[in-house]
């Protein structure tokens, strides 16, 4: 059983930055496959970013240009640095231990985002 605690959530404005942190619990970080996916009100959830055990990631369409995630193994953290925030940003975001095929196999509680004037 892997626990994961997000934060850094908030309000935000359009065009303003926010960095989420995912603190995972026990020692098998480094071995895992970790991601961001996100679910607004109405709308199906979208994994945002996922990085591999050896650094590569990928990004939704969406996303991509404006979030980098990032991993530190030595504090069981992913990090989830979000610039040039859009009101469509706005959502709850999860951080997800992925299997080898990228499907979610522990998740966090959540941390809400809002992108707002």
């Amino acid at each position: 059983q892997v626990q994961l605690v997000e934060s850094g959530g908030g309000l935000v404005q359009p065009g303003g930055s926010l960095r989420l942190s995912c603190v995972a619990s026990g020692s098998g970080f480094s071995q895992y496959i970790m991601g961001w996916y996100r679910q607004a009100p109405g709308k199906q959830g979208e994994l945002v970013a996922h990085i591999t055990t050896g650094g590569s990631t990928d990004y939704a369409d969406s996303v991509k240009v404006r979030f980098t995630i990032s991993r530190d193994n030595a504090k069981n953290t992913v990090y989830l640095q979000m610039n040039s925030l859009k009101p469509e940003d706005t959502a709850v975001y999860y951080c997800s231990v992925l299997s080898s095929t990228y499907r979610p196999s522990y998740w966090g509680q959540g941390t809400q985002v809002t992108v707002s004037s």
